[in-house]
């Protein structure tokens, strides 16, 4: 999925509830982190989060938002890896308040649980993109659970995309509805590209191919969704004949 597919499919979900969930997770993360330099991002030892640190790189240069910038945090870096890939595991043990820890995990072994367990009690902020099926939600400040066997995005009948009605309670923003993988409408991957997006976006709403802010992404009427998602599909296979 390059750029413009993943704006097309933030486009397709830009009235569910799960990409609510998303900007909001990403506003946080992008308001938590004081200083450039300061937003860390750090996976399992087997699976670092390469994609996601060069998105919110991009996404940072393009929204003018420094702080934004991320420092990938590897296990094992080689003695001849370029400056932004030559990061280790003590900028983990340097992290302080102010800072801010990303850990994107679909599966999160106890040695990646103790750095974050260590980071957190340092006073920095912890935020967790997972699979719901790791141990990160008793680490995270903030975590945003993807079902990583989803593959493809479709609309069940109702536009829902799987979540349920909405709790008059208010409880789609709790803290458990932040830890629940369950209804996810995009692959694990996929939220990565979302995620680099939303937390770039200001409160005004989502930029369109230009640059420019976009008070709505569309409306969850019927013709609404089968256009954005044509126009998906069309990225995806090519337009039908």
């Amino acid at each position: 999925m390059d750029l413009q597919q993943a704006r097309v499919l933030r486009d397709l979900l830009a009235d569910t509830r799960w990409w609510d969930r998303t900007r909001a997770f990403g506003a946080a993360l992008r308001t938590s982190t004081r200083s450039p330099g300061g937003l860390l991002l750090v996976g399992p030892p087997a699976a670092e989060p390469w994609h996601l640190t060069a998105h919110l790189d991009d996404e940072a240069r393009y929204a003018e938002l420094p702080e934004l910038s991320p420092t990938l945090v590897r296990w094992n870096p080689p003695p001849n890896a370029p400056r932004h890939l030559s990061v280790g595991l003590d900028r983990l043990a340097a992290a302080r308040r102010g800072e801010s820890l990303l850990v994107v995990a679909e599966t999160a072994p106890e040695s990646l649980l103790e750095r974050v367990h260590d980071v957190r009690r340092a006073g920095a902020t912890i935020f967790a993109l997972d699979t719901g099926r790791t141990e990160l939600a008793g680490l995270a400040h903030e975590i945003l659970s993807v079902d990583s066997t989803i593959t493809d995005t479709v609309p069940v009948d109702d536009g829902t995309f799987g979540f349920p009605p909405d709790d008059p309670t208010g409880a789609a923003n709790s803290e458990s509805a932040w830890k629940s993988p369950t209804g996810s409408p995009v692959s694990f991957d996929s939220a990565q590209h979302l995620l680099s997006i939303a937390a770039a976006e200001s409160a005004s709403g989502p930029r369109d191919a230009g640059g420019t802010r976009a008070a709505s992404a569309g409306s969850t009427d019927g013709k609404g969704m089968r256009s954005r998602l044509a126009r998906l599909l069309d990225l995806i296979s090519g337009p039908s004949s």
